[in-house]
């Protein structure tokens, strides 16, 4: 009874109508038709009048109402005194409400569960050593947080000690992952059995599971394209209803004719089981590892016909290690990477990452960085102990020390050249293979009607075409600043055009393209920000899986639409030669709607991906990166 309790308060409509459908039964029934004719008509003509200030304000704002031929389709049985039929077209219209809700908490269940994961509340631990709970958004980078067993991580941080996590609401890993003492662990993640103590690297707020949360709400929150999905069968489909029931009237000569085509034309196919197919295909993609922000985009994806992708952290693993030091002019082969490991402290590039760790492994002190900025694309520039230090390209670092020479790399290779107090003091050598699985995924776009694929990166065309080759890709555009990498990815043709990067100096290009796919496996916050999806595996396979539950929830949106279309109008058909009466055929046309929201939930179910995991790829050599 609470179950229904909360069912009547909630859908206040539905319930004044039931109440007044069994008063005006009970009238009819006890010999009073008058009164309930009056009754009938007062309560639905009330409800014409709400309804049509709902539908004009929606006018106002460019979208056609389809509700236009429910309220003719009210006001017509009234006329003719099929009240009780007026009751029912206006239960079903009130109730697609609740109908809605239902089918619309079964496509987002996958979505509610990531939003009911987020932490709340968090254990802060003082110098002290004394604890306090908190809430998880008062979170600093550089609070010292415990994480109890069984318990969410709420923020990124860095481990004190060993522990073993549950990743799958992050990454779809089904299997506990170990991490080390100083290892990352990102917000989000499950705590296994025992107590673990990290340092928050950045605040609750710009943790990974938060940016998470944050693109699930405004996903939830968007409906923009069921609202163009419905515009475009609106006109169309209102004009033929009512163009059928006039016909049907002439006809026959009989006004009734024209509100038992009426009935069966309301529009809840159109309303509802379009909405409900684009959030089955949002809650599937978050399970599949993506979270896309509405389902505008969703629908881009499933057109899509050009794809760009960034080169270091995309197509590559972005794990580079260091495996070599070329000194040169008589530089000594630590000294020289002590140095630029300093100078890198201040870059967010990927491959600083490697430089940084292989001085640490070395055993190497990193001195502290007295001023450093990083010249977008190009490198980073800083003082470190007195001396002007440069990392970077080797065409910038050339113009700030004449005289470098490039180095010969292998397979894989990549280059990050030094400069110190104008001198060039040797190469730095690392190693950045392409993804196992870069091949495959490039191979099962071209298959899918992507054929045109780009790779637009700011690294020299040495580095990049022999990355290019290894996956598949043939249209490279080398050395790129970030306007020219979005002025291109706007020029790229076929659209609508993908945009994949990892987050790190690709934001304004994401933000440019028809769809920006984030790597943000690793937390990249700003790539979140500007992107239109975030791929939350260490892996470009969830590309083409969005790719593919775009194109499927795009096919069962349009399909469940054309369900509703085509049984109203053989129904309509029928109902103009006089065979449905106007009460059956209010009650026939909810069964067409359920039948188009049971094939709308459609879209959580997963499509197939002939995509295989991993796929063998010949490691590349390239050529300078940069920090």
């Amino acid at each position: 009874m609470t179950a229904v309790a909360r069912f009547l308060r909630s859908y206040p409509w539905v319930t004044a109508t039931l109440a007044v459908l069994v008063v005006v039964l009970v009238c009819a029934a006890a010999g009073w038709p008058l009164a309930a004719r009056i009754i009938a008509t007062a309560y639905v003509g009330a409800f014409v009048v709400y309804t049509c200030v709902g539908m004009v304000r929606d006018m106002l704002r460019g979208h056609w109402g389809l509700d236009i031929l429910a309220v003719v389709a009210m006001l017509a049985t009234l006329w003719v005194g099929e009240y009780v039929a007026a009751l029912i077209v206006m239960l079903m219209l009130s109730g697609g409400e609740a109908l809605e809700d239902a089918a619309a908490s079964r496509a987002k269940a996958d979505l509610d569960a990531l939003l009911h994961h987020a932490p709340q509340r968090a254990v802060r631990v003082a110098a002290d050593g004394t604890q306090a709970e908190v809430d998880a958004a008062e979170l600093l980078a550089g609070d010292t947080v415990l994480v109890r067993p069984g318990e969410v991580v709420p923020v990124d941080g860095r481990l004190l000690e060993a522990a073993e996590f549950d990743l799958s609401s992050l990454t779809g890993e089904s299997l506990p992952v170990g991490l080390g003492a100083g290892d990352e662990v990102a917000s989000g993640a499950v705590n296994g059995s025992t107590v673990v103590r990290l340092i928050a690297l950045r605040a609750a707020d710009q943790s990974q599971f938060q940016q998470i949360v944050a693109l699930v709400r405004r996903a939830q929150e968007n409906k923009a394209p069921t609202v163009r999905l419905a515009d475009r069968f609106a006109l169309p489909f209102t004009a033929f209803s009512l163009l059928l029931a006039g016909g049907a009237w002439a006809l026959s000569g009989d006004p009734l004719r024209f509100a038992q085509v009426l009935v069966l034309a309301t529009p809840c196919p159109l309303l509802i089981a379009a909405p409900v197919a684009f959030l089955g295909g949002l809650s599937r993609a978050s399970r599949a590892g993506v979270v896309v922000k509405d389902g505008g985009v969703l629908e881009r994806l499933g057109r899509l016909r050009s794809a760009a992708f960034d080169k270091t952290g995309t197509l590559t693993a972005g794990r580079p290690e260091l495996v070599a030091v070329r000194p040169a002019g008589g530089a000594v082969a630590d000294e020289v990477l002590r140095l630029a490991a300093a100078a890198e402290q201040a870059s967010s590039h990927v491959l600083a990452a490697g430089i940084i760790a292989a001085a640490e492994a070395r055993g190497l002190q990193l001195p502290a960085v007295d001023g450093a900025s990083e010249v977008a694309t190009n490198g980073v520039l800083a003082r470190v102990e007195g001396r002007e230090v440069a990392v970077g390209k080797p065409a910038w670092v050339a113009s700030l020390a004449p005289g470098l020479e490039r180095a010969p790399l292998s397979a894989g290779q990549a280059a990050a050249y030094v400069a110190v107090d104008g001198v060039f003091a040797g190469t730095l050598v690392l190693q950045d293979a392409p993804r196992p699985e870069a091949a495959a995924v490039t191979a099962w776009l071209r298959e899918n009607g992507v054929a045109r694929q780009v790779i637009l990166t700011g690294d020299v065309e040495a580095t990049a075409a022999p990355v290019a080759a290894s996956v598949g890709i043939t249209e490279v555009h080398a050395e790129l600043l970030p306007a020219d990498k979005v002025r291109l990815a706007a020029e790229l043709s076929p659209r609508p055009v993908v945009m994949v990067g990892d987050g790190v100096n690709d934001a304004p290009v994401l933000a440019a393209a028809d769809v920006g796919v984030a790597m943000g496996a690793r937390g990249a916050t700003a790539a979140g920000d500007a992107a239109d999806a975030v791929i939350l595996r260490d892996s470009l396979r969830p590309l083409a899986e969005a790719l593919s539950i775009g194109r499927h929830t795009l096919r069962v949106a349009l399909t469940s639409i054309w369900i509703g279309i085509v049984l109203s109008v053989g129904l309509m058909l029928v109902a103009a030669t006089g065979a449905i009466p106007a009460v059956a055929g209010a009650l026939t046309q909810e069964l067409v709607d359920l039948a188009a929201i049971l094939y709308a939930l459609r879209a959580l179910r997963p499509p197939v991906l002939a995509l295989p995991a991993h796929a063998p790829g010949n490691a590349a050599p390239s050529e300078s990166v940069g920090p």
